[in-house]
């Protein structure tokens, strides 16, 4: 399967940006979706995640009420809405896909520099 995912750049603190990230996978409604990111000198950080069906999302304590996953299992694709963005959000952004049993997938990752 493939991840490809979309919608980074440069935004100004306070500013928004929607990631958008599209499988390839037949079997996509299947898997649990999460976004992490990871900082220049840190590790890879767990940021959202949601659940096969949707019906249940979790988020990092620093993201909560800023950020919102969601997805579409028509559209094959997991969206990542950041909301009042601050410069310690500057990473790069990965969609995973995973589902118990089964092989995990990423994507290539997509920049997010939230800088004035």
């Amino acid at each position: 399967m493939q991840l490809v995912e979309s919608g980074g750049g440069l935004v100004q603190p306070g500013g928004s940006l929607r990631l958008s990230c599209a499988a390839s996978l037949f079997t996509f409604s299947r898997y649990d979706m999460r976004w992490y990111r990871q900082a220049p000198g840190k590790e890879r950080e767990l940021v959202a995640t949601i659940t096969s069906a949707g019906g249940s999302t979790n988020y990092a304590d620093s993201v909560k009420g800023r950020f919102t996953i969601s997805r579409d299992n028509a559209k094959k694709t997991v969206y990542l809405q950041m909301n009042s963005l601050k410069p310690e959000d500057t990473a790069v952004y990965y969609c995973n896909a995973d589902r118990p049993g089964w092989q995990s997938y990423w994507g290539q990752g997509t920049q997010v520099t939230v800088s004035s």
